[in-house]
């Protein structure tokens, strides 16, 4: 049986990708970081992940940059969402939030030099569902075998597995078999506790789903109608832009439905 459970909103919208952001991490001008962290949690957002992508150049100035610049607007909890291991580990260095790592695979250069440092800094790590080569698996069985090597993976630092959040990696729905593959990912959701043995927490990448040219008003739909089911299948994060209202609005309306307290209309937006 799904076990019933409020989703955590966390906010994708701090990213490099984003001009005003990029520059003023070129720049190290924390204003317009700051800015979007405060309309974020205003949104609705309970989290941030920040991503910064790459940084190939002074990537752990800029990391320690991000972080403290956004700590000094918050004490939510902070994803660091980088693939530069150091710039990670500087990251959490100066992190006095609440921090998840975000995160690492069976890829053997993420086992190596990002999965110790959940250990090291005892940190609550994502672990991706992706094969050894960064490949997406093919369908549901491929999913769990990874899901069952990565946390064997996991358990080797000796954290307890309930510091382990699994993304079963939701795929864009323009792929060939896109929507095979995201009703592959409600199932894992709901199998993984069964598998693993213990009440897996689990996130996914929201604005995944929607990857590449689409309506906006057809984007929205798909993504509060998926939402919904990503949150009765039991998922326990999701990634996604806040500043999609209605998205927002469906992730709160789908928490006061799981939440154990006694219903209030309040609870609705």
């Amino acid at each position: 049986m799904t076990p019933f459970t409020t989703m955590l909103i966390i906010a994708d919208n701090l990213q490099i990708t984003h001009p005003e952001i990029s520059a003023a991490v070129q720049q190290f001008r924390p204003g317009p970081i700051q800015e979007m962290v405060s309309r974020c949690i205003e949104a609705g957002a309970q989290a941030i992940d920040i991503n910064p992508g790459p940084l190939p150049r002074e990537a752990e100035k800029k990391m320690r940059f991000l972080v403290n610049a956004v700590q000094e607007v918050t004490d939510s909890p902070l994803l660091l969402d980088t693939t530069n291991p150091d710039a990670l580990e500087a990251g959490l260095r100066v992190c006095k939030n609440p921090v998840i790592i975000n995160g690492f695979s069976i890829e053997p250069h993420k086992l190596e030099r990002i999965l110790p440092l959940a250990r090291r800094f005892d940190a609550d790590i994502v672990g991706y569902l992706l094969m050894d080569n960064g490949q997406v698996p093919s369908d549901e069985t491929d999913r769990l075998v990874v899901a069952v090597e990565l946390y064997g993976a996991f358990a080797g630092t000796g954290l307890p597995p309930e510091k382990l959040i699994i993304d079963p990696i939701i795929a864009p729905v323009l792929w060939d078999n896109g929507i095979e593959q995201d009703r592959a990912v409600l199932s894992v959701i709901r199998i993984l506790p069964e598998i693993l043995g213990y009440p897996v927490r689990t996130i996914a990448a929201l604005s995944n789903l929607t990857a590449g040219h689409c309506p906006r008003a057809k984007r929205m739909l798909l993504e509060t109608a998926y939402l919904a089911m990503l949150a009765a299948s039991g998922l326990t994060m999701v990634l996604l832009n806040v500043f999609h209202r209605d998205t927002v609005k469906t992730a709160k309306t789908c928490n006061a439905l799981m939440d154990s307290k006694v219903f209030t209309w309040e609870e609705i937006p």
